[in-house]
């Protein structure tokens, strides 16, 4: 098929595209490169994925519609995985703007693109951010998702409401995927395991919010990827047995579909970063710290449906997920 990839020079993004290449998809990569974090992390990354047949870049920006649209009118996609996003909790409460900018306008480009030029299959990133100030776990899609506790989180559950609109207006198939805590090789500076890593290598102290007590579905990338991938070639169809007067916010009797995509076996905090230290075989240097601001104690992601529609099924330990991002990291940055 030919894939229309955002995000392409992101962590999930890039990964994404290569599983693709690897079974002779047609990618056309879209990806800005801003510079959230280190723009030479997705520059390198881009560099692989231009060496491999079959790749075609855009340096586009998604909050360009006219640009976009004019992308997807001449490659004419058969399906679309859309990534791009700005993504962390922390950043939306320092510059909201840059959120609504990417997260809404550009993901209502889209939409209308598709609109306008068709396409079999849309999927599109959401987050475990959307679950908020719930504290029943695991989180499940069949639940309602109406307190957000941060603005990163609100953009995201926009982005499902705008899907199932265009779902229901125009019978454009959509499935969003709420990824939880996604590490590994290629990751990103800002979160958490590559903070550590390099701090702790550096022998800096390493902040610990909420004292290492809060769990997190860490999720595999290669295990994300397999899932994305698989959710792809399962085109989301109307529910038939989906009940207006008991509506399942998962579905629809719209082409609709939300689902969890997480390890299915969640990790306290303080347990992670003993599997780094054992990695490194150093011991890190901890301050311990209260809860940040629109971070959530728990996650844990019910992932029963994308189970039952299309295969998933995680298989990384978390010990193995980390030790393969230690070597990684080290061999990228020419640690001895």
């Amino acid at each position: 098929m030919k894939i229309l990839l955002t995000g392409s020079a992101g962590f999930i993004g890039a990964a994404t595209a290569n599983a693709l290449l690897d079974r002779a998809d047609q990618v056309i990569g879209v990806d800005n490169l801003n510079d959230y974090y280190d723009v030479s992390l997705k520059e390198a990354r881009l560099a692989k994925l231009q060496a491999r047949s079959g790749f075609d870049f855009h340096r586009v920006d998604v909050a360009d519609g006219a640009a976009l649209d004019e992308i997807i009118g001449r490659e004419q996609p058969d399906r679309v995985v859309h990534l791009a996003a700005q993504a962390g909790v922390r950043y939306s409460l320092e510059n909201p703007h840059a959120y609504v900018e990417a997260n809404i306008t550009g993901y209502v480009n889209l939409l209308e693109s598709l609109r306008k030029h068709g396409c079999e299959h849309l999927v599109y990133a959401s987050t475990s951010s959307v679950y908020g100030a719930h504290t029943n776990m695991p989180f499940s899609v069949n639940t309602s998702v109406d307190h957000p506790v941060s603005l990163y989180a609100a953009t995201k559950k926009a982005n499902e409401l705008m899907a199932h609109t265009y779902s229901h207006l125009f019978k454009l198939p959509t499935t969003g995927l709420r990824f939880f805590t996604v590490y590994g090789p290629w990751g990103r500076p800002d979160m958490a395991l590559f903070t550590f890593v390099r701090k702790i290598l550096n022998r800096e102290p390493i902040d610990v919010f909420n004292h290492g007590n809060h769990t997190r579905d860490f999720t595999y990338i290669d295990d994300i990827v397999e899932g994305i991938v698989r959710t792809l070639d399962t085109v989301a169809t109307g529910n038939a047995d989906w009940d207006s007067s008991k509506p399942d916010p998962a579905s629809s009797a719209a082409p609709y579909r939300i689902h969890n995509i997480g390890s299915n076996n969640p990790v306290q905090l303080g347990r992670y970063i003993e599997h780094i230290e054992q990695a490194l075989g150093i011991e890190a240097i901890k301050n311990f710290l209260p809860m940040q601001p629109g971070d959530v104690p728990d996650t844990a992601a019910d992932v029963s449906t994308l189970i039952r529609d299309v295969g998933y099924a995680p298989s990384t330990d978390v010990a193995v997920g980390v030790q393969n991002f230690v070597n990684w990291y080290k061999e990228y940055y020419e640690i001895s």
